[in-house]
Order: structure tokens, then sequence, then C-alpha cells
């Protein structure tokens, strides 16, 4: 039997290796640009942001950031929202702090993983759960 003929590779299922070592440099990047509080935003001032991961487009002209501030909650979409007011700033910075032929247009977005973890803990923490994930002893009838 022969093989269908296809008009190309097929796309890879993730990101190539490519999109994630720039996306890793543009996350260290960032993370020394937001250290120097340079943004003097009263929605940013004083608010300690982690950036779990950047996601870069194939052509690594785009660039999603993934965020969390300290104590999350509705606080975290104030902060996305002051950091997206300050993207062409951010870039502009990130232009002068990495060597790559474009300087990626920048969107930030809160992280979600952190509150999927907080709640699938509370699940396991619930009494209807925990039961049962203890082993059962082993009953004498059943051989």
């Amino acid at each position: 039997m022969k093989r269908p003929i296809t008009s190309g590779r097929q796309a890879p299922a993730g990101p190539s290796q490519r999109q994630l070592r720039a996306g890793e440099l543009m996350r260290h990047a960032l993370v020394e640009i937001l250290r120097a509080q340079e943004i003097t935003d009263p929605d940013i001032a004083g608010v300690s942001i982690t950036l779990t991961e950047v996601r870069m487009s194939p052509d690594l002209r785009n660039a999603t950031v993934f965020v969390e501030p300290l104590g999350g909650g509705e606080h975290a979409a104030v902060v996305v929202k002051a950091l997206n007011r300050h993207h062409k700033f951010l870039r502009g910075r990130l232009g002068h702090a990495v060597d790559m032929k474009f300087t990626p247009a920048l969107k930030f977005l809160h992280d979600e993983t952190f509150d999927a973890a907080a709640r699938m803990s509370r699940l396991f923490d619930d009494p209807r759960v925990a039961q049962d994930l203890k082993p059962r002893p082993a009953s004498e009838d059943e051989d």
C-alpha cells in the first residue's frame, strides 16, 4: 500500500525548541525590567508579580505573558489590565534587553493554573473524596 502524498510536513504538536527558548529569554528579561520598577502606575506599585510563562507565536512576533500577582483574586484583573496598558513601554525596554530580530508584541493574561491547583487541593481535602483515596482493607471472605 502506498503512502498518501502530503503537501508538506505536519505541524508539530506543541511549541518548538526555538519558541520555548525565546519564551524563557523574554520571561527572564521581563522579570528584570519589572524588578527595576520603572513603571509608575498605582495599580502595579508595591505589588509582587510572578511571570509564570511566556508563550511565543511560531513566528516569534507575538508573546503571551502569563502573570500571577501576589494575593491573586480580583486584584489580578487590575494588575493584568495595568500591564496591558503599559505593554508598549515594556516592549521598548524589552527591545533593549534582548537581541532578537523582532521584539514581540506583548499581551498579558492572568495565569489560572494557581487557582486550578488550589481548587484541586480543596477537592482532595473534602472528606468524601479522602475516603476514596485511602486503601481499603482486604476482607477475609474474598479469596
